[in-house]
């Protein structure tokens, strides 16, 4: 065993003691904490920004995407806001010691099953400084402790972030090692998280594609996936066309660096004609790159010419695929074949076309007339999220406080016996 896999395990193993300790505790000590927790980070604001500014500086020498940027720039703002994020974790009830189901059984036995926290749960995310923050918030309110191993390009903000949260953690008189940075910030750090089955319950990977696969590929930890998105806009015959270009610049434009942007513009045939050249010139005004089929280039020679690698591919970046179809059951057939099942969007005033769109595309989120970007937890009103689970196992879609718990079973009985 390499010193970097002992020191994480040992990390683990104090996550374990800390988990212990926090999953009695009540509301009120944890929203108490959560709100020092804040106030430690807007006290804390210039320091966090100072610590930020050296990994931007990183970054910008490193020949990093004006896009990554961004996702990794922390102003005073940007700082404040994610106190109010942690501020707001504290105002949404406690979903631990929640009965999902009761009954009594025939026997005269009291059944109940309650939620309970997960335990240790290991988050392995990239660039931006803010999950630190929301995750160390989340799972601290749901009764877990947390290990978090951001990237390298984040790690000096991170690193003040941790030491602020942990200074309020000691200050509420919870332990410390409810919040932990994962020691280290190579591959071999991350690979020894993955690998601590039985010290950490579930790992959770935050980031593009390439960094979920990579988990889910080597964690022999359970591992919820979330983030990528190759999300879709289907412009369907019985589109209001207004409302449609609305929708599509929004979904693209809004911000084009998260998880929840739309990646592919799908065009009925019966309006392309009407539709396309409106859509193209208001997002190549924005700067959007098209990348088109045959049919959709004809109606605009700035189109590039789409490869197959396109139409499977999260951009995260100012591009957008563009493909006419000849029907509501094409469109569907080609989500069902490059979506990352993630989110996905239909534009009708067909109430038969919408219902048909919603039961035909299996994704986490399914938009009918609104844009791809709503698919957020803050936005559906969870709060903070952990992350969006495009997977079909315990938790699907934006990940609040009930998706950070599991269950167990009470039974009360009177001396019974089976």
């Amino acid at each position: 065993m390499s010193d970097i896999e002992r020191e994480v395990r040992a990390c683990a193993e104090r996550a374990q003691d800390a988990a212990a300790d926090l999953a009695p505790l009540s509301r009120a000590v944890k929203d108490e904490a959560l709100l020092a927790m804040a106030d430690a980070l807007t006290a804390e604001a210039e320091s966090i920004v100072r610590a930020n500014t050296e990994d931007v500086e990183r970054a910008r020498a490193g020949g990093v995407s004006e896009a990554m940027i961004d996702r990794l720039t922390l102003t005073a703002d940007r700082v404040g806001a994610i106190a109010d994020a942690v501020r707001a974790i504290a105002d949404l009830p406690d979903p631990v010691g929640e009965v999902v189901r009761g009954t009594v059984l025939p026997n005269g036995l009291e059944l109940r099953q309650i939620r309970v926290p997960l335990g240790v749960v290991g988050i392995i995310y990239e660039g931006r400084p803010n999950v630190t923050a929301d995750a160390a918030a989340l799972c601290l309110k749901s009764g877990n402790a947390a290990l978090l191993r951001g990237s390298s390009s984040a790690y000096s903000s991170n690193t003040r972030i941790v030491e602020v949260l942990r200074g309020a953690l000691a200050k509420a008189g919870l332990p410390l090692d409810a919040v932990q940075l994962v020691p280290g910030s190579g591959r071999d750090s991350a690979q020894a998280l993955m690998r601590a089955r039985g010290l950490v319950d579930v790992l959770i990977p935050r980031g593009g594609g390439s960094l979920i696969q990579t988990v889910v590929r080597e964690s022999t930890v359970p591992v919820i996936e979330t983030g990528e998105g190759n999300c879709h806009v289907y412009v369907d015959s019985a589109a209001d066309l207004d409302m449609a270009l609305a929708i599509t610049v929004n979904s693209k434009t809004q911000r084009l660096s998260t998880c929840n942007t739309a990646e592919t513009l799908l065009v009925h045939a019966d309006v392309a004609e009407a539709f396309l050249p409106r859509a193209i010139a208001a997002l190549r005004e924005l700067g959007v790159t098209l990348h088109g089929d045959d049919r959709a280039r004809a109606f605009d020679d700035a189109v590039v010419p789409a490869t197959e690698e396109d139409w499977s591919t999260e951009y995260l970046s100012a591009d957008l695929a563009v493909k006419v179809v000849d029907s509501l059951d094409d469109a569907v057939a080609h989500i069902r074949r490059y979506s990352t099942s993630h989110t996905e969007a239909i534009v009708t005033d067909s109430q038969s076309a919408a219902r048909r769109f919603v039961s035909r595309v299996d994704s986490a989120a399914v938009m009918v007339n609104a844009s791809t970007r709503f698919t957020d937890g803050g936005e559906f009103g969870f709060g903070a999220e952990i992350g969006i689970s495009n997977q079909k196992l315990h938790a699907r879609g934006p990940m609040g406080l009930p998706e950070m718990t599991s269950t167990k079973y009470v039974v009360t009985g009177e001396g019974h016996l089976r």
